[in-house]
C-alpha cells in the first residue's frame, strides 16, 4: 500500500511535509521520501524505513530541507518522489496504486519515444516511474493525468510538484481517497484527512473519481471534473484506514463501531427482526469480548457495546519497539514478529469464555497460532467474529497483499480442496453467498482448521450497511469478485 502528503504554503512548509508525511506511516513500511520546491529549485531524500520509522530517518532532512511547497510518500514499493524533467517542464511525483497492464504500457512508452527506464531489484520497473513516462507523452500535465488515468488498469491516484503548485488526481475510479485541507496562508493535499488536524488545517474539499485540482497556497482550482462513477475500497474502514480518518464523510472509527453493533445483533438477536435470515440466535455465553490489536479493537468495542458483554484485553500490544506484523518479507518472520508483539494477560484468559473480533482472516496462520496459545494459556473457548467477509479474491487494485497466489488464502485453500484445481466463476460466487451451503461448509472447514469454537464472519450486505454507501460506490472485489 502507501500513502502521500503535500503542501503549498505562502512561507517554509518544510515542518508540515514532515509531520504530515509521518502520519501516514501506518500505510507502508519500506521507503520514504519528501520532495520540496523553494528559491534553489527542486531538493529530495528518500530513506528505507524497513527497520527504523519515517520520522527518526528525516530529522536531519528536516533541518536541511527548505521550500514553501513540498509532497512526501510511504510506501510498501517503490522509492519516491521522483524528480522529472521533461518537455512539461521540471516536476516531482508520487503516486499510490497498482498497474496492472504494465508490459503493455512500457512497450507502448517505447514507441513514442520513451529511451530507458530505471529497474529497481528484483527486474521490476518503478510504478510511478511508468507513471511519469504516460504522462509525459501528452501536451500538458493536466492532458497527461487524463491520459495515465485512461491508460492505467488498476489503480492510481497521483500527485504533481510544480513551480506553480501542485497537481492533485484522484484514481478514476476514487478506490482511494484524496482531501484538500486549508489554514492561513496554506493548503495541503492528503491521502489520510486527519493527518493535517494538528498542523491547523480544517477540512476543505474533498476529490471525486478521477478528478484533477491545483492546489496553491490560496486555495484549490479544478481543473477537470470527478467521474461519476466510484468504486472506494472498502477495506479501508475495515483495516487499513486510521480510525481518526473519514472517506466520503464517514468516519473509520464509527463505521467499526457500527460493524460490531451488526456482529452481535446477528449473534444473539436483534429483538424486533428474529425471523431473518442469519438473526437465528446463537447458544454462546462469552465471559469477555476482545479485538485482536489493534485493528480488531474498534469492532470489539462496538460488539461490547450492543450485546452487554464486557470488553477486555486478555492480551496487550507491545507498541515501543514493534512494528506491524508484515513488514519482513518472509513469511515465517512476519509470524514470528506477530507472535512476540502479542503479550498475554492471564488472569484475563484463564478459565474464560473469550469472543475476539479480527479485522480479517488471510491465510488464517497468526490467528490459528494466537488461538492456540489462548488455549494453552487456559482459555475455555475462543469464538472467532472477523470484521469483514471471507477473503475469496486477491486485491487487484491497491496493493493491499504481497500474496503471490491466491492459494495463498485459507478460503481458496479449502476450495481447492472441495472443488479442485479448475473453479469458475460461478462456483466462487456460491462460495461468497453466506446463504448457500458451500459457504457455510468453507467456513466450517475453517473453524475446524483453525480450531476455533465458533466462526462466523460479517456478511458483506451488513458490511455495506456498517459503511452506509450504497453498494454500487463501494469496491467489494475481495470478497465478491464483481469490479
Amino acid at each position: 500500500m502507501g500513502g502521500f502528503f503535500g503542501v503549498v504554503s505562502k512561507h517554509d512548509c518544510v515542518m508540515d511535509l514532515f509531520f504530515g508525511t509521518d502520519y501516514h506511516s501506518h500505510l507502508g513500511t519500506r521507503r520514504g521520501g519528501m520532495a520540496v520546491y523553494g528559491e534553489s529549485g527542486f531538493q529530495r531524500s528518500i530513506h528505507n524505513i524497513e527497520n527504523s520509522p519515517f520520522r527518526t530517518k528525516f530529522e536531519r532532512d528536516v533541518e536541511e530541507l527548505k521550500g514553501n511547497a513540498g509532497i512526501g510518500s510511504i510506501s510498501d514499493n517503490e522509492p519516491q518522489p521522483l524528480l522529472i524533467h521533461s518537455h512539461l517542464g521540471s516536476y516531482a511525483i508520487v503516486t499510490v496504486g497498482k498497474i496492472n497492464n504494465e508490459e503493455e504500457l512500457i512497450q507502448h512508452a517505447f514507441q513514442n519515444g520513451h529511451i530507458h527506464f530505471m529497474e529497481m531489484s528484483g527486474g521490476r520497473i518503478n510504478a510511478t516511474e511508468l507513471t511519469a513516462a504516460i504522462i509525459n507523452q501528452k501536451q500538458s500535465l493536466v492532458d497527461g493525468l487524463l491520459y495515465a488515468q485512461d491508460m492505467i488498469q488498476g489503480s492510481m491516484t497521483i500527485l504533481l510538484l510544480t513551480p506553480e503548485g501542485i497537481y492533485a488526481s484522484r484514481d478514476r475510479y476514487g478506490r482511494t481517497p484524496l482531501t484538500v485541507g486549508q489554514k492561513e496562508d496554506a493548503c495541503c493535499v492528503s491521502f489520510e484527512s486527519f493527518a493535517y488536524i494538528n498542523l491547523g488545517y480544517h477540512d476543505c474539499y474533498e476529490l471525486g473519481p478521477g478528478e484533477i485540482v491545483r492546489v496553491t497556497a490560496d486555495g484549490v482550482e479544478q481543473l477537470s471534473a470527478p467521474r461519476k462513477e466510484m468504486k472506494i475500497c472498502s477495506f479501508l474502514w475495515v483495516y487499513y484506514g486510521y480510525p481518526t480518518s473519514s472517506y466520503e464523510g464517514i468516519n473509520v472509527e464509527e463505521m467499526r463501531y457500527r460493524c460490531g453493533q451488526i456482529l452481535a445483533d446477528r449473534d444473539l438477536g436483534c429483538g424486533s427482526c428474529e425471523n431473518c435470515p442469519g438473526h437465528k440466535k446463537e447458544t454462546i455465553h462469552p465471559d469477555i469480548v476482545a479485538g485482536v490489536p489493534d485493528s480488531g479493537i474498534a469492532h470489539a468495542i462496538g460488539y461490547a457495546n450492543e450485546s452487554g458483554i464486557p470488553f477486555a484485553r486478555p492480551f496487550i500490544k507491545y507498541t515501543p519497539t514493534w512494528p506491524r506484523s508484515f513488514m519482513p518479507q518472509n513469511q515465517s518472520q512476519r509470524n514470528l514478529i506477530a507472535k512476540m508483539k502479542l503479550i498475554p494477560v492471564g488472569a484475563l484468559i484463564k478459565d474464560q469464555s473469550l469472543l475476539l473480533i479480527d479485522d480479517s482472516i488471510v491465510r488464517g496462520t497468526q490467528l490459528g497460532e494466537t488461538t492456540e496459545f489462548l488455549y494453552e494459556s487456559g482459555a475455555k473457548e475462543v469464538h472467532i467474529r472477523p470484521a469483514c467477509p471471507p477473503l475469496l479474491y486477491g486485491c487487484k487494485y491497491l496493493n493491499f497483499s504481497r500474496s503471490n497466489s491466491e492459494l495463498d488464502l485459507i478460503t481458496r485453500r479449502i476450495i481447492r480442496d472441495r472443488e479442485g484445481d479448475d473453479v469458475s466463476a460461478e462456483v466462487l460466487a456460491d462460495y461468497a453467498n453466506p446463504d448457500s451451503k458451500n459457504y457455510q461448509e468453507m467456513v466450517e472447514e475453517i473453524r475446524k482448521r483453525l480450531n476455533f469454537t465458533t466462526l462466523k464472519f460479517h456478511r458483506l450486505d451488513d458490511l455495506v450497511k456498517s459503511i452506509g454507501l450504497p453498494k454500487e460506490c463501494l469496491c467489494t472485489y475481495c470478497w465478491d469478485g464483481q469490479e
